[in-house]
């Protein structure tokens, strides 16, 4: 008789899994090298950064291997919890006494004796929220984009409010570019990007503090402001033109000698380029890129749309997020505090992160090819 095999899944996807692990290494190392310094002169022990990281990345190991069991599509229906829980933690940070400024900007909230960033968990539900929407009122023709946008259009609008208002302008453009890209995976005319771009680009130099000019004006010309509010981009050109081309050596950085401000968090891509130079910032380039394009191709592959909006809704975030990083290290883009993923040091980052990447895995098991390359082997399976 011919066995009836039941739909098997396909493993995950391992060129993802093994890319995840190697920028981890990359930053685990990084984080012992750029947090050395900083470690002994805060706690008399130079491996402080490091354990607290590896902390937070055993946390992201079990929640990932959560996102990597559960099927994807269970996590649906919690999308508009999800949503409502980011929205109360943010209001919770700005206008209650709950919330912890460090520098000026109030971005993190204790939970628990835990000490999380709201903006790192409302990355996740906002894509998470998109792709049930999208899905669920699908934009083909006509007048099928007013349920959506009525929807979508109202909440991240509050969303990147309340984000900006912390403020951390770094997390509110990740969150507007990625549901920009989102709603690029919709039927909407290109009309409608083309017109959002000065209808809500232009009234935003209104809310631009004067931190926020600043800033601008250090963009346009670094050196002038060396001294002071150019203090930190300066000092990272200075590290990226020490290394030159092979680096002055792993852990021999002198910027991490108090000259290069959070040079384990935001601008640890100035560490890498100092102590490895332009050989070792192009390898960790190449590995961020091998492991967006191969996301990018897997997800394609997810036999339901939901999928495939959430996947590439998750990969599009991470990517938009170590674009800009690179993009203000390098002097591309204004300084703005945000991370680079699996690089930096943080423990909500690094947590939301490997979820993010755990869930990618998940969509990977259910790529249409395999499975129907697995089912097809164990129909030709015959037994007497």
């Amino acid at each position: 008789m011919i066995q009836t095999a039941k739909r098997q899944l396909a493993p995950i996807d391992f060129p993802i899994l093994f890319l995840t692990l190697a920028l981890l290494a990359f930053g685990l190392i990084m984080v012992l090298s750029a947090g050395a310094v900083r470690g002994f002169n805060a706690t008399q022990n130079s491996y402080f950064y490091v354990f607290q990281q590896m902390k937070w990345m055993l946390v992201g190991f079990l929640f990932a291997f959560i996102a990597i069991k559960v099927p994807y599509v269970f996590w649906r229906r919690f999308a508009g919890f999800g949503v409502l829980l980011s929205l109360g933690l943010l209001i919770a940070v700005i206008f209650t006494d709950k919330g912890i400024a460090t520098q000026g900007s109030a971005r993190w909230i204790k939970i628990a004796g835990i000490t999380v960033q709201p903006s790192e968990i409302i990355k996740l539900a906002l894509v998470l929220f998109y792709a049930h929407i999208l899905d669920r009122f699908p934009v083909k023709q006509g007048k099928d984009w007013r349920i959506p946008l009525g929807i979508l259009i109202p909440v991240s609008i509050l969303i990147l409010g309340l984000v900006y208002k912390q403020p951390d302008l770094g997390t509110a453009m990740v969150l507007a570019l990625t549901s920009a890209v989102m709603l690029l995976q919709t039927e909407l005319s290109s009309i409608w990007f083309v017109a959002a771009v000065p209808t809500l680009g232009i009234p935003l130099f209104y809310f631009i503090h004067g931190y926020q000019w600043q800033r601008i004006m250090v963009w346009l010309d670094p050196w002038k402001y060396a001294k002071d509010i150019g203090y930190q981009i300066t000092n990272a050109e200075i590290a990226f033109g020490s290394g030159g081309l092979f680096g002055v050596g792993l852990g021999r950085s002198l910027q991490k000698y108090g000259f290069l401000p959070e040079n384990h968090t935001d601008m640890i891509f100035a560490m890498v380029g100092e102590e490895l130079g332009l050989v070792g910032t192009l390898f960790l380039v190449f590995l961020f890129i091998a492991l967006y394009a191969r996301a990018y191709y897997v997800v394609q592959e997810c036999p339901d749309r939901f999928g495939r909006l959430l996947g590439f809704g998750l990969t599009s975030t991470l990517a938009i997020q170590t674009t800009i990083n690179l993009a203000v290290v390098t002097g591309v883009l204004p300084v703005t505090g945000i991370t680079l993923p699996l690089i930096s040091y943080g423990g909500s980052s690094l947590v939301i992160t490997l979820t993010e990447l755990g869930l990618l895995l998940n969509i990977s098991r259910y790529r249409k090819k395999v499975a129907k390359s697995n089912i097809e082997t164990n129909h030709s399976k015959v037994t007497v």
